[in-house]
């Protein structure tokens, strides 16, 4: 006769003590974490061996990152809005040196010399990404970039053709690099680029982009526009994008407003607020500087 017996034993339990089987159930119990939203495709794990017991431990992303709506904002100077939040995220990673990424536009030389006399005089060197000949060796070794704007459709296409979309995504969710991204470079930074502004004036292989929030941004949103336009509006297109299967939520940046990514933790910053779209939902949710949007990286939005 056998007799099945169901036992709890807390986090705390000396796994030591436990026989190889109880042991093996135990950890496969304990450290089910996808409630948390952790990705089960993730290939950020830590391996942990106890007695002759080898358990696979999910762990959350180290991502750090800084997407801004725009780059420039009616009232300030190129990225004023956003220095202090730029600033205080690379001193407190100690980063001195910016790897700037300038394909969402053609002219590399003149779009890097932009943002170095912009940044530079912040106590922060900028070199263009574009200046070195092995680019996987440099972001390899960076410890910051910076993705400008400019097309969206050519950034990710370049991106792509340099095999940087994945290198990227793995060094940020690990913790060794920073991800600043503005415009263009906050759309590859999502899910996918289904809801840029853009013009499609090249096409990357997919749509499908770096992924480091589980959802789509729309920068430089506007839901104000004058009584003589008769075309759609902005959150007319978005709704449009979200009658489709594959969508996920869209957040839409307003002018002067970022989104500040540390973890799991997503906090809506700068000058300005965030309007949020989700599917079957017809009235959009407001967010005003300071707000905590943590909740869009719930396990069924997790990419």
């Amino acid at each position: 006769m056998f007799f099945f017996v169901s036992l709890y034993f807390p986090r705390c339990f000396p796994v030591s003590l436990l026989s190889n089987n109880l042991a093996t159930k135990y950890n496969l119990l304990a450290n089910k974490r996808y409630r948390l939203g952790i990705n089960s495709r993730s290939s950020h794990l830590k391996t942990v061996k106890q007695r002759n017991i080898t358990t696979t431990y999910k762990m959350p992303p180290q991502r750090q990152a800084l997407l801004l709506s725009s780059s420039n904002c009616h009232g300030y100077g190129m990225l004023e809005f956003a220095k202090d939040e730029i600033c205080n995220l690379l001193n407190k990673n100690n980063i001195s040196e910016l790897v700037f990424i300038p394909y969402a536009q053609m002219d590399y030389d003149n779009y890097t010399a932009k943002m170095k006399e912009v940044i530079e005089p912040w106590g922060i060197t900028v070199t263009g990404l574009h200046s070195y000949p092995n680019v996987i060796e440099r972001i390899n070794s960076s410890k910051a970039i910076f993705v400008g704007g400019g097309n969206t459709f050519l950034l990710l296409k370049t991106l792509y053709e340099k095999n940087l979309v994945h290198l990227i995504r793995k060094k940020v969710d690990e913790g060794s690099l920073v991800y600043i991204g503005s415009s263009a470079g906050t759309n590859v930074a999502t899910k996918s680029i289904h809801t840029t502004n853009d013009m499609p004036i090249t096409y990357p292989p997919s749509f499908k982009a770096i992924g480091l929030v589980p959802f789509n941004i729309n920068p430089h949103y506007i839901d104000v526009i004058s009584e003589t336009h008769k075309g759609e509006t902005r959150s007319q297109r978005i709704y449009e994008y979200l009658t489709m299967s594959h969508a996920s939520p869209v957040l839409g940046l307003q002018e002067g407003s970022m989104l500040h990514v540390n973890g799991y933790q997503l906090t809506i910053k700068g000058i300005s607020g965030a309007v949020l779209f989700k599917k079957n939902c017809t009235v959009p949710e407001y967010y005003t500087s300071g707000s905590d949007v943590s909740f869009l990286f719930a396990r069924d939005h997790e990419v």
